[in-house]
């Protein structure tokens, strides 16, 4: 595929993310769909009460004109690229496309109650956990149908093993742990959507050697998207992402992560998200049993706010911390 084709992809969802957040900051204020923040956060997040949410509207709809315009494009430049295999890359990409708005449609729920109620808490936990396990039931299926009937996973540098039918059973509750913890990640202003424009920078490239084409216009178009939501988000942010993009991020991850059937590349790409849900797992395990906490509060962002760095600060190391992770993935790859 042309470079050409994920730049405009880029460009054009970059440009509608950040056109939509002239209209939808002052549509959710009237509306007054702000945030409640949370109690027992840090004490000076309570300045940002009443800030608008919902702004993952803003990359969600521009990721999916984006990547439908680009398609286009590639397919009447290159038919005979953008047809191939029964139009099986495509498939694959209204598939990854379709559960990650199912979780952003989750996402929008809890969001909504919060609005409603004026509170923190949306939909309870066993509601949530039940639509995902839903959600990721049917993703696998599909991608079953399209092809992936493997139950192996592959372990860089040292081979595969074939876990049979506890395949389906380990997959459905890792693709729920890392939808989670991308949402997790959404605490600190620009921090989320930084570190998952890196995330998608990287894997572009690992879809490039791959030739996982319609992946990469994916992988551009969010990428971008989040760029333009970052106009607004950076702190302060005028609007916060809330579930509804968070949780659309967290599908869109675990879906470019899944189409590649290299379940630990996504891990070590994604370590960030990783790192956030099990700071939350290890201070609630450490709390439970010795009465003690491990950090000063978690998700670990909050830790590092509270040993003093700045927003801006945290969100710079992540995002480092990312690239590093990033990079290490497609030497993997490559090699």
């Amino acid at each position: 595929m042309p470079y050409w084709i994920n730049l405009i992809a880029a460009l054009v969802s970059f440009v509608l993310a950040a056109l939509t957040g002239k209209f939808l900051i002052p549509l959710m204020r009237k509306l007054h769909f702000g945030q409640t923040i949370y109690e027992t956060g840090p004490s000076w997040h309570k300045s940002k009460n009443g800030t608008p949410l919902m702004g993952g509207f803003m990359f969600i709809i521009s990721t999916v004109v984006a990547c439908a315009l680009c398609w286009g494009i590639w397919r009447i430049t290159n038919r005979a690229g953008a047809v191939e295999d029964n139009y099986l890359g495509l498939k694959k990409l209204v598939t990854g496309l379709v559960f990650a708005l199912g979780n952003g449609l989750i996402g929008f729920l809890d969001d909504y109650i919060k609005a409603i109620k004026k509170q923190n808490k949306g939909l309870n936990p066993k509601q949530k956990m039940a639509m995902q396990f839903v959600l990721s039931v049917l993703f696998l299926g599909a991608l079953y149908i399209l092809g992936d009937t493997s139950t192996e996973i592959i372990f860089p540098f040292i081979g595969s093993i074939d876990f049979g039918i506890f395949y389906y059973i380990i997959m459905i509750l890792y693709i729920i742990f890392l939808t989670n913890a991308v949402n997790l990640t959404d605490g600190v202003d620009g921090l989320c959507g930084s570190v998952t424009v890196v995330f998608c920078a990287s894997y572009l490239m690992i879809f490039a050697f791959l030739g996982e084409w319609e992946y990469s216009i994916y992988a551009a178009a969010l990428a971008g998207g989040c760029l333009g939501f970052l106009v607004w988000n950076f702190h302060p942010a005028k609007i916060f992402m809330g579930d509804t993009g968070s949780m659309f991020l967290g599908g869109s991850v675990v879906a470019m992560g899944f189409i590649t059937h290299q379940h630990l590349l996504l891990a070590l790409v994604g370590i960030i998200y990783i790192c956030e849900a099990l700071s939350v797992v290890l201070q609630v395990i450490s709390f439970k049993t010795t009465g003690k906490r491990i950090f000063k509060m978690s998700p670990i962002h909050h830790h590092f706010e509270l040993c003093g760095f700045s927003e801006y600060k945290i969100v710079l190391l992540f995002s480092a911390v990312a690239l590093i992770a990033g990079i290490l993935g497609n030497i993997i790859t490559i090699f």
